[in-house]
């Protein structure tokens, strides 16, 4: 017979972890299937010089706040693995590791719940949460089977370091986070970089005497809901503002940059004989960048004003350097500018492909409120603006991994108030290890 839950919890990251603090506390049945090991993804999934973007006082999970000595630091990749080692630690969680779930599936009426099919055998749940993040598959263009074979190509879930690549020119793909902060790794490194710019924003990292982050804190912005954001829905699809927490914390600014050498392009567009092409897109998506730059920074002065706090002066980020007309930015010739090494930073698609249940839109994300899915007893946890900024950050899962914690627990005893004297189903709580 397969092992019965009343809860089964797929991935045990942050917000799996975060969840099973909650029912544990409300005595609620659960398993963990993790299909890898906790902090799989920060242990080896990270480059090595990587730190977070937000401030080290940002991260809350439940019960486990940053109690380090530098609230406004930013910690690097073995800190951030050691303060989730410890909220491990703390939780306990009843867990199975190294378990693919191969497919969920609802049960057909009276028994109802879901079949969860694994590597490991079967399940049955009365509910279900999908904890498994929304970066699944990394996002590499056909065009990369063309590349010359001796160009070593990296995704950048899978670059570590520069000392990792061969001798030679690299070319980053993309201007988010990742691939902006890993053109900066490279480019303090000494390597000659090639990045193509997508339309990423950024954002300062101090303004005004503060971190960015302090501001928008105050102003509020991180506890607004997602139905309350001009864009609703839509922001969920968003590129997130590029900017550092290395070194303590700076802006990265692509145009000073490209003053000290690196080689900036407009998006990629194609390549034939050898020669990466791109389209005339760098001024714009550079100018664009500054604006909301800008625009982030004016919304803090009104803040200021509003409130009448002191400040230091404001000030507006002039452009240091403009790209050059003709194709020195729609270019690339590999072997004229010794590339060795390319570097997709484009970002990853879901995969939502073992949840067989209608609730997904025609680009295969789960449509929800909240974490909270139309078949009854399916939920989500820990994606992007799942409910506000921080829904898949440490700042805000604990939040949503409480909200959900409610709505299960008030399921199961609905459920059974309205089952038959003696055929109530709550499953006995247990613990795996």
């Amino acid at each position: 017979m397969p092992q019965h839950h009343d809860v089964i919890i797929v991935g045990a990251g942050q917000a799996g972890l975060s969840l099973s603090h909650y029912l544990q506390q409300r005595g609620i049945d659960h398993l963990l299937l993790e299909k890898h090991t906790p902090m799989h993804a920060w242990r080896h999934q990270r480059w090595d010089a990587f730190c977070l973007v937000t401030p080290n006082w940002q991260c809350k999970l439940p019960g486990h706040d940053y109690a380090g000595p530098e609230p406004h630091g930013f910690m690097k990749k073995a800190e951030i693995i050691e303060y989730l080692q410890a909220f491990l630690a703390k939780v306990k969680p009843p867990l199975l590791t190294g378990v693919t779930v191969r497919h969920v599936q609802p049960q057909p009426q009276p028994q109802g719940g879901y079949a969860i099919h694994t590597t490991a055998g079967d399940f049955t749940a009365r509910q279900v949460v999908v904890c498994s993040g929304g970066y699944h598959e990394p996002v590499v263009p056909r065009l990369a089977e063309r590349l010359p074979a001796h160009i070593v190509q990296l995704h950048s879930e899978q670059y570590r370091n520069p000392q990792a690549l061969p001798e030679g020119g690299v070319l980053v793909v993309g201007s988010g986070q990742s691939g902006a902060q890993i053109a900066e790794d490279l480019h303090l490194a000494g390597k000659p970089v090639h990045l193509a710019v997508g339309d990423a924003p950024r954002c300062a990292r101090f303004y005004r005497g503060r971190d960015v982050v302090d501001w928008l804190a105050d102003m509020g912005y991180y506890d607004m809901p997602v139905d309350q954001h001009p864009l609703r829905e839509g922001v969920r699809d968003n590129t997130n503002h590029y900017v550092t927490g290395r070194d303590g914390g700076r802006d990265i600014d692509l145009r000073a940059f490209a003053l000290q050498g690196m080689k900036l392009y407009g998006l990629l567009d194609g390549l034939n004989d050898g020669v990466m092409r791109f389209q005339d897109t760098l001024q714009g998506a550079l100018d664009q960048a500054d604006k909301t730059y800008n625009g982030i920074n004016a919304a803090i002065d009104k803040h200021i004003a509003d409130k009448g706090l002191d400040a230091p002066p404001p000030s507006v980020y002039e452009p240091v350097w403009q790209p050059q007309g003709g194709s020195a930015h729609t270019q690339l010739d590999l072997a004229a500018a010794g590339i060795t090494s390319v570097i997709w930073c484009i970002g990853f698609k879901p995969d939502f492909g073992w949840v067989d249940a209608p609730v997904f839109n025609g680009r295969g994300q789960p449509v929800h409120h909240r974490g909270v899915t139309q078949q009854p007893g399916l939920y989500f946890l820990g994606l992007p603006w799942l409910h506000t900024w921080g829904s898949g950050r440490f700042s805000g899962v604990a939040r949503d991994a409480l909200y959900l914690a409610e709505q299960i627990d008030a399921r199961l005893a609905r459920v059974d108030a309205e089952a038959p004297p003696g055929k109530q189903l709550k499953a006995p709580l247990v613990s795996t290890s």
